[in-house]
């Protein structure tokens, strides 16, 4: 953000004189002034215990995409109490944030997107004994991109094995609600009115939660629970093997993704639905997508809240 702006006396703006400053802004519908996410300041939280749950925010910042060779090199999470049965969350109980160093240069285009240095991570581990601590007493992680984090952290950390997450990006219907992009600082600008340093893992584990804090656009539903709604669902995955290849957009356009088989999966379209969804899914494959009605090919995976986005999925 900009250096601090004088009021009328010289100094700095105070808080009153901020707030006028901005709501002049927006009452002449030609701008809209973001605010920098500040968790320490956020109204929402009663910040007294309510005996809820623990859930973890959690990003990584990684040297490549692939779980099996790169390496994390950055991880931040944020722990915070909520109540299960409303998606209110309550206070923040504690964060992490450290560096490993991978064993090897970064690569160029890494240290670009997130302005990490091999000076930062020389020599530098993850506290294990803090990080099994924080997940120990959670009941859900939470990640945007949750089958890229979950895959790397359950290959550095097995103690995230044992807990089921939930997935911001594919766990909300954000197409429905009409948003056009599913970037997390996208997301908290269009919904929050938010802006946070993006590609490292403590501001985007944070920049989590304060989407979680919102509410969505066309539903007015708290984010929250939303999420906790479909993460709690046993979904079923559907992969149309075979499928005509003249099919392919409207299997697009139905939502299913195409998987090349290099993470051994089928080689097919596949997509996920809600369990009860299975039986009219099937149907419409077998209608529209399969010569005669012949859908026998199409092989299903039931996936629960523990196994979603593992390696072992």
């Amino acid at each position: 953000m900009g250096k601090a702006t004088k009021g009328s006396g010289g100094g700095a703006m105070n808080p009153l004189e901020i707030e006028i400053a901005i709501a002049a802004l927006h009452s002449t519908g030609d701008f809209q002034v973001l605010r920098r996410l500040d968790l320490e300041r956020e109204s929402r939280f009663t910040r007294a215990s309510r005996q809820g749950k623990v859930a973890i925010c959690l990003d990584t910042e990684t040297t490549g995409i692939n779980h099996c060779q790169d390496k994390v090199i950055e991880l931040g999470m944020v722990a915070f109490e909520y109540l299960p049965e409303t998606g209110e969350i309550t206070r923040v109980l504690g964060r992490y944030n450290g560096f490993e160093d991978p064993g090897f240069p970064l690569p160029d285009e890494i240290k670009e997107i997130t302005g990490i240095t091999d000076d930062m991570v020389a020599g530098q581990r993850f506290d294990d004994l803090e990080v099994q601590n924080l997940v120990a007493s959670a009941s859900l992680v939470i990640a945007h991109n949750a089958a890229f984090d979950r895959k790397f952290v359950e290959t550095r950390f097995p103690v995230f094995r044992d807990t089921p997450w939930a997935c911001t990006v594919s766990q909300i219907d954000w197409k429905s609600e009409r948003i056009s992009s599913r970037t997390l600082d996208y997301l908290l600008f269009k919904i929050c009115g938010l802006t946070i340093h993006a590609h490292r893992a403590l501001d985007d584990a944070e920049g989590v939660l304060g989407l979680l804090l919102g509410r969505l656009p066309v539903t007015d539903a708290p984010i929250f629970k939303a999420l906790l709604d479909s993460a709690q669902q046993t979904t079923s995955r559907l992969s149309a093997v075979g499928a005509p290849f003249d099919k392919k957009d409207l299997l697009k356009d139905r939502g299913y993704r195409w998987s090349d088989g290099t993470q051994g999966t089928a080689k097919a379209w596949w997509r996920d639905v809600p369990f009860h969804e299975e039986r009219q899914e099937l149907e419409y494959l077998a209608r529209e997508i399969y010569p005669r009605g012949n859908a026998d090919a199409v092989q299903i995976k039931r996936i629960d809240a523990l196994t979603r986005f593992s390696v072992r999925e």
